[in-house]
């Protein structure tokens, strides 16, 4: 059982009647997912997106189901209802002159590259290929949405300033999302099964799933994963029951990175899947990479507290744009 692409699913969640001819998957790879005001917002655009989402939920979802589809439908949503509300915006304020600065949109590229592919370059340029889309087409969308949110801002100015105990309780709760994930780390126990063996053709995803499923029971019923390791796991720290100390969250998949750190030490991870099998993860300490200081971050902070002020008033303002505009939904 091979895992389905984005591709698959992304048609699967829209409806699209599905062709293995290459003409059928150009078209509806280069297909439209919305209009907003003549202006084109395209499947490539969307899928980009979320495509991120799409792999973390494949490895926490190995039998994809009911909740992998109603999770990724609402990912795709809030995504696409994000662009069709900049496009929106970037329609009202096209005759203002915005600008942008290139060297903050370098910055908030490079951002996105560690908060999202963890930090790994070439994966990311991969994904663009895999979508169609290019560095400055991409650099593009990230320029357009960065001037929603200095068309927002500007719209809200007259807001009452953040006071200092907001600020500081907005840093409280967001400082480890600033942090430098590149340096974070993690020693765990972990279980491996392959999807598969060729040398016994009775071994197949299916079953070898069904195993990794069986011994997440039993580890959360008290057995020791590491004694389950020596014997199940197929790895080169099998011997040493799956124990690894400190590694660095940029030699883990980016997905995987992404639910492991977000775990508690202890819990109990898995099975996550891929194309090469199934991994169980139980976390024994999680070093988190250093945060920036508050008054690094001051800026940010005082962005983000006016937003969450004045975000009433947004939605009545962008409700009544909604109304006005002409909005095209082809998913």
């Amino acid at each position: 059982m091979r895992l389905p692409s984005l591709f698959t699913l992304f048609c699967a969640l829209t409806y699209c009647a599905l062709s293995t001819s290459t003409h059928a998957q150009s078209r509806e790879v280069n297909g439209i997912a919305a209009k907003v005001n003549g202006r084109v917002i395209t499947k490539n655009e969307v899928g980009f997106l979320l495509n991120p989402i799409y792999n973390q939920l494949r490895a926490q979802y190995p039998r994809l189901g009911n909740e992998f589809n109603a999770k990724l439908n609402e990912a795709r949503d809030k995504i696409l209802n994000e662009m069709i509300d900049r496009e929106i915006i970037l329609d009202e304020y096209k005759q203002m002159g915005a600008y942008i600065p290139d060297q903050a949109v370098e910055n908030e590229v490079r951002n996105q590259i560690n908060r999202l592919y963890a930090g790994d370059k070439a994966k990311f340029n991969e994904e663009l290929r895999r979508s169609r889309l290019t560095m400055n087409g991409y650099r593009q969308m990230q320029k357009e949405r960065m001037i929603v949110q200095a068309m927002r801002q500007s719209q809200f100015d007259d807001a009452a300033p953040p006071l200092p105990n907001e600020l500081i309780n907005e840093y409280n709760k967001i400082k480890n999302d600033l942090r430098d994930v590149s340096k974070d780390s993690i020693t765990f126990h972990k279980i491996f099964i392959p999807a598969n063996d060729l040398r016994d053709p009775n071994i197949t995803r299916e079953t070898q799933l069904a195993l990794a499923e069986d011994l997440v029971k039993d580890i959360k019923s008290g057995k020791d994963i590491a004694e389950l390791a020596k014997v199940h796991s197929k790895d080169a720290f099998a011997d040493q029951g799956g124990h690894q100390k400190d590694v660095a969250r940029l030699d883990l998949s980016a997905e995987f990175a992404a639910i492991i750190f977000d775990a508690k030490e202890g819990d109990v991870i898995g099975p996550l899947s891929d194309e090469s099998g199934f991994t169980i993860v139980k976390p024994l300490e999680i070093k988190l990479g250093p945060v920036p200081s508050f008054s690094e971050v001051r800026n940010t902070l005082e962005e983000r507290v006016r937003r969450q002020k004045t975000s009433v008033q947004y939605e009545d303002w962008i409700e009544k744009r909604r109304k006005r505009a002409i909005i095209d939904i082809k998913l």
